[in-house]
């Protein structure tokens, strides 16, 4: 049997820089960027570290108008160190906390372009306690 190797997930976007502000609060780094002017696109990589997996912000430079979410799609996750910390400096940045992390283990957030993105407590759950532990849900996520 071959192996492989998972590469990235490709993300469409409609305003590349809110979109790369947005994932580098996340922590996410531009490992690459390449633009083509004959296609008029612009790629670029992002990953918590180089060799980690990335995602990849494909952004056409003369589309306007919202993408549609697929459902064949579901969600972004990742992995932080403090899920409370996390969510306050992204609430404290402007974004919207979809499904706060009531039970210390879990949120969800959007991207600008609406890319559902989970974030995950390491380790074991983090004590439940407020603000988050009575915050509504935001939306869908």
């Amino acid at each position: 049997m071959q192996m492989m190797k998972y590469l990235h997930t490709m993300i469409r976007v409609r305003d590349l820089d809110k979109t790369l502000a947005f994932f580098e609060l996340l922590g996410l780094v531009e490992v690459s960027r390449k633009d083509v002017p004959a296609g008029r696109f612009t790629l670029v990589f992002l990953a918590t570290a180089p060799g980690e997996p990335e995602v990849e912000l494909t952004h056409n430079w003369d589309h306007d108008e919202p993408y549609s979410v697929g459902r064949n799609f579901g969600h972004l996750a990742y992995r932080v160190d403090d899920i409370y910390a996390a969510c306050e400096r992204l609430q404290q940045a402007g974004v919207t906390i979809n499904r706060p992390p009531r039970d210390g283990r879990m949120a969800f957030v959007r991207s600008p372009d609406d890319v559902s993105i989970e974030l995950l407590q390491a380790g074991e759950a983090l004590p439940a306690r407020e603000p988050w532990l009575s915050m509504p849900n935001a939306g869908q996520w």
